[in-house]
């Protein structure tokens, strides 16, 4: 089951919840993929969208060193 689906008010898919994002990242920043978040298809592109969009506002950084 998806997280997002499970509890729709705390699990909201935004470019402005990094901490939220993080999670969705892998060690070296690359977002991770559905098997591995658990998210299904239209969460799984929302988070897409909203983590290239906190990469564009320098929110979350493309890659880690």
């Amino acid at each position: 089951m998806c997280n997002f689906c499970a509890d729709r008010r705390t699990f909201i898919v935004d470019y402005k919840h990094v901490r939220t994002l993080r999670d969705y990242l892998d060690e070296r920043g690359r977002i991770r993929k559905a098997r591995q978040t658990g998210a299904c298809r239209k969460h799984q592109r929302k988070l897409g969208r909203a983590i290239k969009l906190a990469r564009q506002m320098a929110l979350v950084p493309y890659t880690t060193d």
